[in-house]
């Protein structure tokens, strides 16, 4: 009898210990950027404020700097279930569809406030693509502006020829094409090595990404052109939500909408850090020419053309939508 008892209540602590193991679920959450870029510490206090809403019932694990899957991977392996929640940033994604590269357009939307309404005329058509996919999108965070990194002076186009330039999406791609530089597709995780190697040795990115590459380790010149704010979205696999209870799901919404005001915020405070960061490592930091500027505004503007072209009706009313906006 004694022996009994004693099995039993094994048993019964055995089980009162795999409860709490069962109903917790823990995801994964791949990520492209170091894991102090601003982006990479809103995505680790999301994962906290969803696993304090569900009193750790769903644990959420950020993976940083393409350390789970690189930048390319991370929507597929989302939709494919490797992972449950994934960041990218949206133009990767350009070739799959228009709208994924929307936010790169040069000169289309330039500050903070301009590429907040464009992100509310554009996140329908972004919502409907992934729905398509079996995604769903939870929140996007912007990027501070873009500007030219490079290791001469830059006070026109016509200088930019001949650059082995960085490309990351379609759109810069096509941006070294139109000025005669030579693309070479590098990701951000790989962007520090490349300059380092003299893979490349011009880019067009924020001051963050530059901060985040010590850039100033290989280049020297930085011209704020403001051309563009992408941004990077989190999305979740769909299956995977649906398969949680009504109160696990709403804390994660919660929480999304809160990381997305947060973030917005971010950017817009590390902007200024950012570029004061960079100066003060011996970047020189400065506007671009009237001259850059004005064979940018070109750039841009076929750049507009070949986006509306491939967008076609759908692509031009998400412009409409915008322009409506401002």
């Amino acid at each position: 009898m004694k022996y009994m008892s004693r099995l039993t209540l094994s048993l019964a602590a055995a089980l009162a210990m795999s409860v709490p193991a069962l109903a917790q679920t823990k995801w994964n959450l791949p990520a492209a950027y170091p894991a102090d870029n601003f982006h990479s510490e809103n995505l680790v206090l999301f994962a906290k404020d969803v696993g304090e809403a569900t009193s750790g019932k769903l644990q959420i694990t950020v993976h940083p700097n393409a350390s789970l899957f690189k930048a390319p991977e991370i929507k597929r392996a989302v939709q494919t279930g490797q992972a449950q929640m994934g960041e990218v940033i949206i133009s990767l994604h350009e070739n799959e569809d228009p709208i994924y590269g929307l936010d790169v357009v040069p000169f289309v939307a330039t500050s903070f406030d301009q590429a907040k309404k464009l992100w509310a005329a554009q996140k329908p058509a972004i919502e409907k693509k992934l729905a398509s996919q079996g995604l769903m999108l939870l929140y996007a965070i912007p990027w501070p502006p873009q500007g030219i990194f490079a290791k001469k002076d830059i006070n026109t186009i016509e200088d930019m020829k001949g650059l082995k330039w960085r490309a990351y999406n379609v759109g810069t791609a096509r941006i070294a094409e139109l000025v005669g530089a030579q693309p070479v597709t590098i990701q951000a995780a790989e962007l520090a090595q490349a300059l380092a190697t003299g893979a490349v040795n011009s880019f067009m990115s924020s001051s963050a990404t530059g901060y985040d590459t010590k850039v100033w380790e290989s280049l020297d010149h930085f011209y704020d052109t403001q051309a563009w704010l992408p941004k990077n979205m989190v999305f979740v696999n769909k299956a995977a939500f649906d398969a949680l209870d009504k109160p696990t799901q709403e804390a994660i919404l919660a929480a999304a909408k809160k990381a997305e005001d947060r973030g917005w915020q971010m950017a817009q405070d590390k902007t200024k850090w950012y570029m004061e960061q960079i100066a003060a490592k011996g970047m020189k930091v400065q506007p671009p020419s009237p001259e850059l500027k004005a064979g940018f505004q070109k750039v841009g503007e076929q750049l507009t053309q070949d986006w509306l072209k491939k967008a076609g009706p759908d692509g031009q009313a998400v412009i409409d939508a915008y322009k409506k906006s401002m």
